[in-house]
């Protein structure tokens, strides 16, 4: 591609804020950076490809290119609308791409015939989505000068300023080629491996009742991969000792890497559900043909975790989607299948009538950190929330498609190395507020709206933490999602290892070394108050509009109740979904008319909790539907998903971008504040519920 270069002319669209503007360029008219206004912020990737239209992974997501996008409560981009209007450059504002790590999104746009994307600035996965298919990216606004003269841009021109590995990837058209000419058929680079750290065998990892000791590093686990690069002496935090332990040397990757730099590292589990297998399937057959071997296929799990509900999913069957859905599953079958791959899937209704307890089943990122991820491991998934088990003590973060297909078959994972930031916890919350209401605080932050976080580890330490459970760290570890950071982690301590023992039977020994220097260096530090935190919620649109429910002026009638997803479908949560519904039930207090609630469980592990306890009486009494695991409603597959753009929903879920969860509006808050509003029938948290519910104002 060395003579490659984007000529004149060169369509460009602008994604305005205002949907007139980009209606105008669509109909043909040109535009110049100053018509255009204000650019749209934050686009999402559940804007660029909707949730619902993702079981198509060929041409025809193409068709469907930013047929999300909302501006000014309007969809100015109709269905084949770019494909047929023929630009070749989009232009956004900050935080292009935020969200799910769905590489559809970035394939559709090009698809569309789109080669260049430019904004402020970009979300990770989706820039390395790009440059892993070849679709160029940059924040060089000067750029937009040279086209408006009708210059070409060269290859060099839209490389410039890029990490050294992004742009070899991005020379040779995309990571599967590259990794065919770098890491395929090269023994020297391959061979003579060491895993970083023991996984053990299949039964010790996936079975959570029998006792095993686990230790975090292992000498002896001889695989394909190159041979792991160890920790310098210099002060290092957990995250960056962790790397170190993974890192693999390769081409166009430095010896001594920086922040920003391009590298790979040795995954001890890789992860992928359903969106994704058909089509990684479909690039590898594209790329190798159909005798590929996939590498370490034992630590290969594969989970079928979004299509549970579909048919009562109301985006996917209005779109005629459902047969498409059913064919995307089975796919993913045949693959695991024709390797070998341990797979758990998801029950419906029914089909728990007629299971007999031996089904181990849930969304993905919460089932690796209920049976599979370790302090000290390397853990990827194709979600953005797998940062989920960096609440254990380990590094684990979402990758897209490309990245997933070439870690199947090369064993190596492509990352660039963050900065981390230190999030001093101090004091101890006040019962009633969750690490969800700290998290919807940390979005809410300048600091982080403007973007600073994209990109970086979240490390939470301080006094703070220690008061908080498993199940809350992995709440806060699995929304460094949303706040744009790799990943989020917490140093592995007694907790750890409790919740290892109870939960998985397990174990576990502690090394002197898991820990962050107390010297070692941070790009930022973020000392949060814990005491003078309230019960947050955060505006429809996206899950940085938070603010204390106590400042809010409006009485905010709702619709819908939704508590579940992995971010708020853990043990703990059902513990505060039942704490408030108990209590209201023995107030005689009934969810008011209209007024629908929901709850969702993440795995069959809390589901069986919920049982055992007796929870399940609690919510019958109170009307609540209950679902089986899966993401549900939170990717709008699923009961819980709204129908009618007027409805409004408070969701315990992670994000709330718009469509994400069906047209209405969605609030986001904590578990018990979900209840608490279900009860009341509007936002309200569960401590003013019980305040008015004494002064008789809710009987």
């Amino acid at each position: 591609m060395n003579n490659f270069a984007l000529k004149a002319p060169l369509r460009v669209l602008y994604l305005s804020q205002s949907p007139a503007l980009i209606g105008r360029q669509l109909d043909g008219e040109a535009l110049s950076r100053e018509q255009a206004g204000a650019l749209r912020d934050d686009v999402s990737t559940d804007e660029i490809t909707p949730v619902h239209i993702l079981s198509h992974y060929d041409d025809t997501l193409g068709d469907f290119a930013h047929t999300g996008l909302r501006c000014e409560g309007e969809n100015p981009i109709a269905r084949r609308a770019l494909r047929q209007a023929g630009f070749q450059v989009l232009v956004a504002g900050r935080r292009y791409g935020k969200g799910s790590s769905r590489e559809h999104s970035p394939t559709a746009e090009k698809l569309a015939g789109v080669w260049l994307v430019i904004a402020e600035s970009f979300e990770r996965i989706y820039r390395q989505n790009a440059d892993n298919i070849g679709l160029f990216t940059s924040t060089d606004f000067g750029l937009l000068d040279r086209i408006e003269r009708g210059e070409a841009i060269t290859l060099a021109d839209l490389l410039q300023g890029r990490e050294p590995l992004a742009a070899s990837i991005l020379s040779a058209g995309g990571l599967l080629l590259w990794g065919q000419r770098f890491l395929s058929g090269s023994e020297p680079l391959l061979a003579n491996a060491r895993l970083g750290h023991n996984t053990h065998s299949a039964a010790e990892a996936t079975t959570h009742t029998e006792t095993a000791t686990h230790t975090g590093y292992a000498e002896d686990a001889a695989l394909c991969g190159s041979e792991p690069i160890l920790a310098n002496a210099a002060p290092q935090t957990l995250f960056d000792k962790i790397l170190n332990r993974h890192r693999l040397a390769a081409p166009h990757t430095p010896e001594q890497p920086q922040a920003g730099d391009g590298l790979f590292v040795q995954a001890d589990w890789r992860f992928i559900h359903e969106y994704y297998t058909g089509m990684a399937d479909t690039l590898l057959r594209g790329a190798l043909g159909e005798d590929f071997t996939l590498q370490r296929p034992e630590q290969i799990v594969v989970f079928e975790d979004h299509t549970s509900y579909v048919e009562e999913s109301p985006a996917h069957v209005r779109g005629g989607l459902i047969a498409n859905m059913h064919a995307m599953s089975q796919a993913q079958r045949d693959f695991a299948a024709r390797h070998g791959l341990r797979m758990h899937r998801t029950l419906t209704d029914a089909e728990v009538l007629q299971d007999d307890g031996s089904n181990v089943a849930g969304i993905s990122h919460a089932m690796v950190a209920e049976h599979y991820a370790l302090p000290g491991q390397v853990v990827v998934g194709t979600d953005s929330h797998t940062p989920h088990s960096g609440a254990l003590g380990c590094v684990a973060f979402g990758v897209g498609t490309t990245d997933m297909a070439n870690a199947f078959v090369t064993g190596a994972v492509r990352v660039r190395w963050p900065e981390c930031v230190r999030v001093e916890l101090q004091g101890r919350l006040h019962a009633g507020v969750t690490a969800k209401d700290l998290m919807l605080h940390l979005l809410a932050t300048p600091w982080i709206r403007e973007g600073h976080g994209v990109g970086k580890v979240f490390e939470f330490a301080g006094e703070g933490i220690a008061q908080l459970s498993t199940d809350e760290r992995a709440t806060l570890t699995n929304m460094c999602a949303e706040l744009g950071g790799l990943t989020g982690i917490v140093a592995p301590d007694a907790e750890t290892v409790r919740f290892l023992k109870e939960r998985r039977g397990v174990d576990f020994l502690i090394e002197d070394w898991m820990h962050s220097d107390a010297k070692a260096r941070y790009a930022h530090h973020i000392a949060v108050d814990l005491p003078s935190l309230q019960p947050m919620v955060a505006r429809p649109g996206d899950p940085g509009l938070g603010l204390a429910l106590s400042a809010l002026k409006e009485r905010m009638k709702i619709d819908i109740a939704y508590g579940g997803s992995c971010t708020a479908g853990k043990r703990e949560d059902f513990d505060h979904y039942h704490a408030v519904l108990a209590w209201g039930l023995k107030q005689g207090l009934k969810v008011p008319e209209g007024v629908q609630v929901f709850l969702q469980y993440g795995t069959t592990a809390v589901r069986d909790y919920c049982r055992a306890q007796g929870y399940d009486q609690t919510f019958a009494a109170m009307g609540v539907r209950i679902l089986q695991p899966s993401c549900g409603a939170c990717a709008n597959c699923g009961p819980g998903s709204s129908t009618d753009a007027a409805q409004v929903t408070v969701s315990a879920i992670n994000r709330n971008f718009p469509g994400r969860s069906g047209p209405g509006q969605v609030w986001l808050a904590s578990p018990p504040t979900v209840m608490a509003s279900a009860l009341a029938g509007e936002l309200l948290s569960f401590e003013d519920l019980q305040r008015r519910t004494l002064a008789g104002e809710h009987r």
